[in-house]
């Protein structure tokens, strides 16, 4: 049994730390001699994460992964130890030295990071491995690569579909739009959800809301071929609200704090329009505030209470590999309050949307996804 190590971060460059140069491009682990007032731990059990490059400040799934590894190692009694990546070439070294620093499990946020975890898992048989928002399956056969590694995944098409369900109802302008980082199935999962909802509301309601930004039919759309705010991310929501959408969909991390931008700025131009933003992975009225008059709502994931189970699990010598997939049923995935926008959506709404959350639980709405069925 190894020694509790105290909580310690990463950073995604090669540096020389206490005397002993890791190999990689990524940073040795530093002690850190003050845990903020924790309680010291009672478990020499070592829970350690690897963020994506969107960094566990992301606001957003990286940030959700994080908390949910505290929880679980307070649960535990452990302490805890992240790195983040601020590269792709960071991921594996990152993973090497934390297997070399001792940590038991080893958690990472991110379909980008599946091959460098599949390595990493089968190199360290004796580690246990969970991954966010990916099976792990690099070769494609229909299973995850590793048998030390536990996928959590969600479908979230489905809260999506309720999304694009309340998109379509709030909207005046009859458009509606979405563009993504990647189109990657963990991206594109919510904007073909979301597509669908739409599209249920004109079968349900007569409407002819439009969606920019996602061809269901080609399951291709709008991407700006990374996960950063900046230019392109704003060329691409200022593009839908150029062609009239007054709802957007950013999908890829921190990418939606430039559609605040775009919305800011159209509707700075002209006072009289009004747009909205919905969020994705975690409910951004909260988590960021900076656009809260933009939200009408978010599609949340439970990464946090995902992950603070795994860890719980693995640190109770409990782990297992069945993929963990969220769902509306086990109330995984879901939509969040309107918020500031209670008074502005329809007075039925929410009841249409529950009676639309049933009906997909019971199986009597489909909503298409690489992950249903």
């Amino acid at each position: 049994m190894r020694n509790p190590t105290r909580r310690t971060a990463y950073s995604g460059l090669a540096i020389v730390a206490v005397g002993i140069l890791l190999a990689g491009c990524a940073a040795a682990p530093e002690e850190d001699t003050d845990n903020g007032g924790a309680a010291e731990p009672t478990s020499d059990f070592l829970p350690c994460m690897v963020s994506d490059t969107g960094g566990f400040d992301d606001k957003s799934f990286n940030q959700l992964g994080f908390e949910g590894l505290q929880a679980g190692a307070e649960a535990v009694g452990s302490d805890f130890t992240e790195v983040e990546s601020n590269t792709d070439a960071d991921y594996a070294p990152n993973l090497d030295n934390l297997a070399a620093e001792g940590c038991n499990l080893i958690v990472t946020v991110g379909f980008n990071l599946a091959a460098a975890t599949v390595e990493a898992a089968n190199a360290n048989p004796d580690i246990d491995y969970s991954i966010i928002d990916d099976v792990a399956d690099t070769d494609f056969d229909g299973t995850t690569d590793a048998e030390n590694i536990k996928p959590i995944v969600f479908d979230t098409a489905q809260a999506a579909f309720l999304a694009g369900y309340a998109a379509a109802s709030w909207t005046t302008s009859g458009i509606v739009g979405t563009f993504g980082g990647m189109n990657f199935p963990t991206v594109s999962v919510f904007m073909d959800g979301f597509a669908q909802g739409v599209e249920y509301h004109n079968e349900q309601k007569g409407t002819d809301v439009k969606v920019l930004g996602w061809d269901t039919a080609a399951q291709d759309g709008t991407f700006i071929g990374g996960f950063e705010p900046g230019t392109d991310a704003l060329a691409a929501a200022n593009n839908l609200i150029d062609q009239g959408a007054d709802v957007l969909l950013p999908v890829g991390g921190p990418i939606y704090q430039s559609a605040g931008e775009a919305i800011n700025a159209a509707m700075t131009a002209n006072p009289d329009r009004k747009i909205a933003m919905i969020g994705v992975d975690a409910d951004l009225y909260v988590s960021d505030p900076t656009y809260s008059t933009q939200y009408l709502t978010s599609i949340l994931k439970g990464i946090d209470v995902a992950v603070a189970d795994v860890v719980e699990a693995s640190g109770n010598d409990n782990f297992d590999n069945t993929p963990f997939l969220g769902t509306l049923e086990n109330d995984a995935v879901g939509l969040a309050p309107f918020h500031d926008y209670e008074g502005e959506v329809s007075d039925t709404l929410q009841a249409e949307l529950d009676e639309i959350k049933a009906g997909i639980i019971a199986g009597e709405i489909t909503v298409a996804s690489y992950l249903a069925g």
